[in-house]
């Protein structure tokens, strides 16, 4: 049986963990090409205008795959711990059933109702395999999983260590992995002389909090912001990449670029977070919306634009 897995949005949650575990279940695996031109445009087409760029990519990787597998893996991700993923993860298997004709694999992963092994069981029993078969694989697969995370990691601080020039990227991994999306964003940018860095890759750090103070002004009674108690975020991604962007600022970094996919909702509120927490150190801040339309000659230029700020 070949099980074949769409290499975009909820793949970069855990990349190379399905795979994996699929083969370490002793299934064949399939994974999607990288991303093209001809998978965008599929993707476009078969979307809603207000869809987000990010999804309509998704959903050209979703058709390329159609009839060359058995089956088409697409997880349910709602919530790691008590923290929510994107709600657009939530509808992802309900779509991919609506647009190709491939039999769809999903299973629920809400850790909040129960732990992330215990929907994998429930997965592989879908596909013939005992529990003990199942965890068996999902060991191996963490092995390999942690060797991998660690040698990111290394990489990463003895590039945050280093005496170059630093600029952290600030996104989802599937717009900071993915080069067609992102136009190629950290090999353009080692050309102009600094050294990128994923926020993906950092260490995960405790828990910080993003501080406000409220008052009442007295003529309006409204609440005004201006400084500090402990903010929140129910989205899984806010959450880190917050506590990512605390530790690196404990570092010395020269610039920072957050790249968001067009009509990202979630982004559009962290963005102010983030922003903030930059220009309170002094530190330039870029942020890049992408999608279809996004040229290549207005991209360089910004990025060239932003480094001479730098300089």
């Amino acid at each position: 049986m070949k099980i074949g897995i769409p290499k975009f949005l909820v793949y970069w949650k855990r990349p190379y963990f399905w795979e994996s575990f699929f083969e370490n279940l002793g299934f064949e695996v399939l994974l999607s090409p990288k991303t093209n031109k001809e998978i965008v445009e599929i993707g476009v087409k078969i979307s809603d205008p207000e869809t987000c760029f990010s999804c309509k990519v998704y959903f050209g990787h979703l058709k390329w795959l159609e009839g060359k597998c058995d089956l088409i893996f697409v997880p349910r991700l709602k919530r790691k711990g008590n923290l929510e993923y994107c709600p657009k993860f939530f509808a992802l298997p309900d779509l991919a059933k609506i647009l190709v004709k491939t039999k769809i694999l999903t299973e629920t992963f809400d850790e909040k109702k129960e732990k992330f092994e215990e929907s994998l069981v429930k997965l592989g029993e879908k596909l013939g395999k005992n529990e003990e078969e199942i965890k068996k694989a999902f060991q191996k697969t963490l092995i390999k999983e942690k060797e991998i995370r660690e040698k990111q990691e290394k990489e990463v601080l003895e590039k945050i260590n280093s005496n170059s020039k630093k600029i952290i990227l600030i996104s989802h991994p599937y717009n900071l992995y993915d080069e067609y999306v992102n136009l190629r964003i950290k090999e353009r940018l080692e050309k102009l002389g600094v050294a990128p860095i994923f926020i993906e890759e950092i260490p995960n750090q405790q828990p910080t909090t993003c501080n406000l103070q409220q008052t009442i002004t007295p003529k309006s009674k409204l609440s005004v912001v201006s400084c500090e108690l402990p903010v929140s975020f129910h989205w899984e991604f806010a959450k880190e990449i917050m506590e990512k962007v605390d530790f690196i600022l404990s570092r010395k970094i020269d610039g920072a670029i957050e790249i968001s996919s067009f009509a990202c909702g979630c982004d559009a509120v962290l963005k102010e977070f983030v922003e903030k927490k930059f220009k309170e150190k002094k530190i330039p801040f870029l942020y890049l919306v992408i999608d279809e339309h996004t040229g290549e000659a207005g991209f360089q230029t910004r990025l060239e634009a932003f480094i001479d700020t730098i300089s």
